[in-house]
C-alpha cells in the first residue's frame, strides 16, 4: 500500500452521491462496471487514493463494490462477520481515512444477517456458539440491548427468563439490525478520535446503511457529519 495520498478527492457529500448513484444502476440493472480496465489495474499499481471507507459485513451476498457499482482502487473495503469492531478493525478504518485520504466511511449491514440472528438467539435462549465465532457474538450482544426489556410477562414476544422470573424481550429483526448498524457507526466517533476529529472538522462523515439482500437497495440508517440536503439522501 501507498502511505501518501496526494490528490484532491471528493468532498464527504460527493462521495456519498457516488454511492448512491452507483447503487442505483445496480438495482436497477444497469451497471457500468467502472474502474476495472486493465488502464486502470495498470493506473492503480503504484498507488491508491480510494474515496470511500467500506466496513461491511462478511456476508458473500453483501460484496460492497457490486452493490455500488464500484472498481479498482475506488473503495478501501473492511469487511468482518456482523461488521464487528476491534483495535485493527479500526485501525483499518483509519487507515483509510487518514493515511489513503478517504472522506467517507460507511458501516454496511444488511438484512438476515446470521451474526445478529445469532446474537439474539443466544441472548434469548443462553446457549452461545463454539469456537471463535463467540467472539463475533459477544461484539453483536451490547448493541441489540440497545431497546431490550425485561417483563413479568411477555407471551407475544421473542423472550427468556432471568434468575427473577422476568423474561427478556428485544425488538423485531428490522429495528435489532438497525441498531446494530446505528452502533457500529457510534462506536467509530467514539473510540477512534480520528474520525471524530474527521467529523467535527467536515474533513470527513461516517454514515450506516443496510441492504437488501433481494432488491439490492441500500438505505440510510443514520449518519454523522454533513452529507448535503438531507431530501437527497
Amino acid at each position: 500500500m501507498d502511505l501518501t495520498s496526494t490528490s484532491t478527492g471528493p468532498t464527504p457529500t460527493q462521495a456519498w452521491q457516488r454511492l448512491r448513484e452507483g447503487n442505483a444502476r445496480f438495482v436497477a440493472d444497469a451497471m457500468e462496471h467502472p474502474s476495472q480496465s486493465a488502464d486502470r489495474r495498470a493506473a492503480v499499481a503504484g498507488q491508491q487514493h480510494p474515496w470511500a471507507v467500506i466496513l461491511g459485513c462478511s456476508d458473500s451476498r453483501a460484496a460492497a463494490e457490486i452493490i455500488f457499482d464500484q472498481g479498482l482502487g475506488d473503495l478501501f473495503v473492511v469487511r468482518t462477520a456482523g461488521h464487528v469492531l476491534d483495535s485493527s478493525v479500526i485501525g483499518s478504518v483509519e487507515y483509510g481515512v487518514d493515511i489513503l485520504g478517504a472522506p467517507l466511511v460507511v458501516v454496511l449491514g444488511h438484512d438476515r444477517c446470521g451474526a445478529v440472528t445469532a446474537a439474539a438467539d443466544a441472548l434469548l435462549t443462553g446457549r452461545m456458539p463454539s469456537g471463535f465465532v463467540r467472539t463475533v457474538v459477544d461484539r453483536v450482544i451490547p448493541s441489540l440491548l440497545t431497546h431490550a426489556e425485561l417483563r413479568p410477562e411477555a407471551p407475544e414476544a421473542a423472550a427468556t427468563e432471568d434468575r427473577s422470573g422476568r423474561r427478556l424481550t428485544l425488538p423485531d429483526d428490522d429495528t435489532l439490525r438497525r441498531n446494530h448498524v446505528r452502533a457500529t457507526v457510534q462506536m467509530l466517533r467514539d473510540y477512534s478520535s480520528v474520525l471524530a476529529d474527521g467529523v467535527a472538522a467536515g474533513r470527513c462523515a461516517v454514515v450506516g446503511v443496510e441492504y437488501a439482500l433481494a432488491d439490492g437497495t441500500a438505505h440510510l440508517v443514520d449518519h454523522l457529519g454533513e452529507l448535503g440536503d438531507p431530501a437527497d439522501r
